[in-house]
């Protein structure tokens, strides 16, 4: 039998064991449910009486009694349903014996604990789930390889509803007892432990000393954690991240923690890593999808992504929010106190000017009207003789209450949604305004054609979000007027919703969800699809973790700096990865974006996660063009070296259907094909050839990590990606066993 099958079957053994316990947590879970509509039910009986009349004291203690157990009943009821989804996430393998020997326990000698999002017990009042806020579950979040605190093993569980799909262990000990399974990167490092003897048990433990000191470093200021491929940089951030929020959860609950990673695959992928803390206090989200009411996952082409992250991009859009709209009226003429009033388009815009000195625009209404009055209540007394001339207020208060007044006010002064200034650019002459001396004529087209391609696609780039909240800054939220009272005849009846666009929902008691109404998006325009939704004010955080930094433009790092302007940093890259091809100019943002505080670095420099066969053939690469690239150790060898192939471009999917099929052979985990753009067809139809095939573009392979990797095309990938051979390395890094390159 395989390596790789042994670890299919010893992690298929384990799932099981954590499976069989989870059940009888979800078991009690049901009788839990099962006591609160009896109490219910009893608190409901309460209170009752056939009696007419005056109500008695004893009745009025029963209707007291009965609110309160009905509301203990429905609120128990609440969290025991809202907590059905992965309920326990964790465990701990406890030695209570203090010995200094821990390899020489027994595991049926240690104390299992489980940690999860509530509290669980069984009839006998032994406790099956440990709250994870319980002091009781503290060293689920603060043991570390340096202080274990009694932990030998913690073990993350993954679930799907009440299915545990996969478990991943943190070994806390050098070497844990033989008859405990660890698997995962904990399994890992006791393998190396166990395989190299004496000096890479020094190695192993200098790591982790290293990853420890990181986790617990304090939490003002700034944490940036450094290091090449396979350093482990995310899961100790991640790691912190969840230290963090129970070593001073008060702070962090109330504030919030926000987690941004490169893409959606991305941060699905780490979410496996920090298990859910059973609160609404960990904020994931992509780059794309950092403004809320806005998702991208469409990437621009290097130069348009150069253009639109860039400091030069910000005058641009600083220039168009100041625009009046392309629909607007362009000059103001009514009847106001029997005055005729006309003010042309140089003093509107001077109103204009002025009123946004000092407001937002969609703060500015009040302002821009005012102004627009007063140079109405000039020209009226420049033309109404002093015996006809009504007073200033009397005037004002006609000015102000003209219909045609308001007319004019929601033509040239209307809320804007800040995404409708961008796309203001895709017409030539408002980019020629802006733009000029900031863009040449090349870039201007290229920035136009993109806003036009959203338009076509009904799709932003990720690129465009920065860009969306730059322009929500200058313009301000949308005001939304409190509606007039409507008279019953001018209420519509709804005789047929589906008229409307509306779909009824039924409730779903059950499951504890209330009725909703929805509204279908099908048939949209494009631009409808662009506009849909509401900008909000971006929240504040009390700590902002940046993963794969080196990435961000500084329009992005603009972005995080207004969620994060309180906030505590934890920031994690590597330069030698970057995509973003001008670094100072990012480095100055993101110094902007951290604001004010301690700074503090930690370098992690040995890679365990790639074989050194792989590592050294991709350190090879970008060596050549980046020689001061931080390139950390491998420490385990597989003595598979990296396949290279070279085939015929006619040829080349059967080639690559070929030595997909010889990875999935040798491995038992995922295989992934990260191809060319012009490849990307040929990949994507190797997909049914198992389930563990996967294609990712070379961009999103970011972060990410497979059993083994079909690299195809390399020279095309550098070619077309933001950072050239930068992102090449990045691909290079993505396997942890196997790797084949095809070259065409």
């Amino acid at each position: 039998m395989s390596e790789q099958s042994i670890e299919s079957d010893v992690l298929a053994r384990e799932i099981a064991i954590e499976q069989a316990h989870v059940d009888t947590v979800y078991a009690e879970l049901d009788k839990a449910r099962r006591r609160t509509a009896d109490v219910e039910a009893d608190g409901m009986a309460r209170g009752r009486t056939d009696r007419v009349g005056d109500v008695r004291d004893e009745e009025l203690t029963g209707l007291v009694e009965r609110d309160a157990l009905v509301y203990l009943a429905a609120r128990r009821r609440h969290d025991l349903d809202r907590q059905f989804e992965g309920l326990v996430f964790g465990r701990l393998d406890l030695d209570h014996s203090g010995s200094e020997h821990p390899e020489q326990l027994r595991a049926d000698s240690l104390e299992a604990r489980y940690i999860g999002r509530l509290g669980v017990r069984d009839d006998d009042y032994e406790p099956l789930v440990i709250d994870w806020r319980a002091p009781a579950a503290s060293a689920f979040y603060r043991a570390t390889p340096v202080d274990p605190q009694g932990v030998i093993r913690r073990r993350v569980l993954r679930s799907s509803g009440d299915r545990v799909v996969g478990v991943e262990d943190d070994l806390m000990v050098p070497e844990a007892p033989q008859d405990l399974t660890v698997v995962g990167d904990g399994a890992l490092m006791a393998a190396l432990t166990r395989s190299r003897g004496a000096q890479m048990r020094d190695i192993v433990a200098t790591i982790q000393r290293h990853q420890d000191e990181a986790i617990r470093a304090p939490a003002r200021g700034v944490t940036e954690i450094t290091g090449g491929p396979g350093t482990g940089k995310t899961v100790v951030a991640l790691h912190r991240a969840a230290f963090l929020l129970y070593s001073e959860r008060r702070r962090f609950e109330t504030g919030g923690v926000l987690i941004v990673g490169p893409s959606p695959a991305y941060t699905a992928y780490i979410e496996r890593v920090l298990p859910s803390l059973g609160e609404d206090s960990v904020v994931l989200r992509s780059i794309g999808d950092l403004v809320d009411g806005v998702t991208a996952t469409r990437l621009d082409e290097p130069h348009v992504a150069r253009i639109k992250g860039g400091n030069r991009i910000r005058t641009v859009l600083a220039r168009v929010s100041q625009e009046p709209p392309p629909e607007g009226p362009t000059e103001f003429r009514s009847f106001v106190a029997g005055t005729p009033i006309r003010i042309g388009a140089a003093e509107l815009g001077r109103i204009r000017d002025h009123a946004r000195r000092n407001h937002q625009h969609n703060l500015g209404t009040a302002a821009a009207r005012a102004g627009l009055a007063e140079r109405a209540w000039e020209q009226h007394r420049q033309q109404v003789p002093a015996s006809g001339l009504e007073e200033r207020s009397e005037f004002l208060d006609k000015f102000h209450d003209s219909l045609e007044v308001d007319r004019f006010m929601r033509g040239w002064w209307p809320q804007l949604d800040p995404r409708e200034p961008l796309l203001w650019l895709t017409d030539p002459e408002i980019m020629a305004r802006c733009a000029s001396g900031v863009l040449n004529r090349h870039d201007q087209e290229m920035l136009g054609a993109s806003l036009r391609g959203a338009l076509e696609t009904g799709t932003w780039s990720v690129a465009d979000v920065a860009l969306i909240d730059d322009l929500f800054s200058r313009v301000g939220p949308i005001q939304i007027d409190e509606p007039e009272d409507r008279s019953f005849y001018e209420v519509e009846e709804l005789d047929n919703l589906s008229d409307y666009g509306v779909q009824e929902v039924g409730a779903r008691a059950a499951q504890g969800q209330g009725i909703r109404m929805t509204r279908e998006h099908s048939g949209r325009e494009p631009r409808d699809l662009l506009l849909h939704g509401t900008i909000e004010r971006p929240r504040g955080y009390a700590h902002v973790l940046v993963d794969e930094a080196q990435d961000l433009s500084p329009m992005q790092w603009r972005m995080l700096g207004r969620r994060g302007r309180s906030a505590s940093w934890t920031v994690v890259g590597d330069a030698a990865q970057s995509s973003w091809p001008d670094a100072s100019e990012a480095l100055r943002a993101r110094h902007e974006a951290y604001g004010r505080g301690q700074r503090r670095e930690f370098h992690m420099d040995t890679n365990y996660r790639n074989a050194r066969e792989i590592f050294d053939y991709a350190a090879g690469v970008i060596r050549a063009e980046v020689p001061d690239a931080d390139i950390p150790k491998a420490v385990r060898e597989t003595g598979w070296p990296v396949r290279e192939v070279t085939v015929d471009s006619g040829d080349l999917e059967r080639s690559l259907t070929a030595e997909v099929r010889r990875l999935l052979d040798q491995v038992d985990g995922s295989v992934a094909i990260v191809p060319s753009a012009a490849h990307t067809p040929s990949a994507e139809r190797l997909l049914p050839l198992s389930d563990r095939v996967v294609v990712v573009d070379p961009l999103s392979s970011k972060g990410l990590e497979y059993d083994a990797v079909a690299v195809v095309d390399p020279a095309a990938i550098a070619q077309e990606s933001p950072g050239g051979i930068r992102a090449l390395y990045v691909v290079l890094t993505r396997a942890a066993h196997r790797m084949t390159i095809l070259r065409p």
